[in-house]
């Protein structure tokens, strides 16, 4: 098995008094894609926010390859190596296509950006033909595309991907899936939040299910896909 990537050790997190994880455990190895089953309102989107630093967890550890990241501003938690892609895309709408892309590697001083620009480009056609249309004439399946190339552009080790198909008409969840599949084929580790389980399923080596902000079942995809729970769940069987 390749080396642990992240840890998540009893992680709890609040909203004020009320709690939304409560004592999660997890890990995500280089090379993988994970991803954390659940239904609306389970603790998924607090567990992808609290990893890139934009909630802070009150008790618990998280680790980076033995480094601790609980409680590390989400720009740090950028320059150590984690990108998310956050639920309902979150782009720069008054920017362009380029500039949006761009703006995903804003913490990089190095020469390498056109050359990851040609490959989020290379990944996603779409949005080279659309490079210099503003981002918020784009179509629903193309925002989503601008989201994870933006986040790409940050060369991330580990990327949060939340919710890649919601929305979208069935021929694009298929297009976005497969690309999520090349990037991962290309070195990046992705740890996947998704509501279309038999898709996230499919796509992925390992999974967690989450229930009210706990971990309640986990295993290889093949046996969360054989799970009778999980079946009639999140499966519709």
């Amino acid at each position: 098995m390749e080396p642990r990537l992240l840890r998540l050790d009893d992680v709890h997190v609040a909203y004020g008094e009320i709690p939304a994880l409560k004592g999660i455990s997890m890990e995500v190895h280089a090379g993988e894609i994970v991803t954390l089953l659940g239904n609306n309102g389970a603790g998924k989107t607090t567990t992808l926010r609290t990893i890139s630093g934009l909630l802070a967890p009150t008790r618990g550890t998280l680790t980076l390859e033995g480094e601790p990241l609980g409680g590390v501003p989400a720009h740090d938690v950028v320059l150590r190596g984690i990108a998310h892609v956050p639920e309902g895309r979150r782009i720069f709408n008054r920017l362009t296509v380029r500039e949006n892309l761009v703006m995903g590697a804003y913490t990089r001083k190095d020469d390498g950006i056109a050359g990851d620009l040609d490959r989020v480009f290379t990944l996603f056609p779409r949005l080279l033909e659309r490079v210099t249309q503003v981002a918020g004439t784009l179509s629903g399946g193309e925002q989503q595309m601008l989201a994870i190339g933006r986040a790409l552009m940050a060369r991330p080790r580990l990327l949060l991907l939340d919710e890649p198909s919601m929305g979208l008409a069935p021929v694009l969840v298929e297009q976005i899936f497969d690309t999520v599949r090349d990037i991962n084929k290309l070195g990046t580790t992705i740890l996947l939040v998704e509501q279309n389980a038999a898709m996230a399923l499919s796509v992925a080596q390992r999974g967690y299910v989450i229930e009210t902000g706990a971990i309640v079942l986990s295993g290889t995809a093949a046996e969360l896909a054989d799970n009778p729970e999980v079946r009639r769940a999140y499966l519709g069987e």
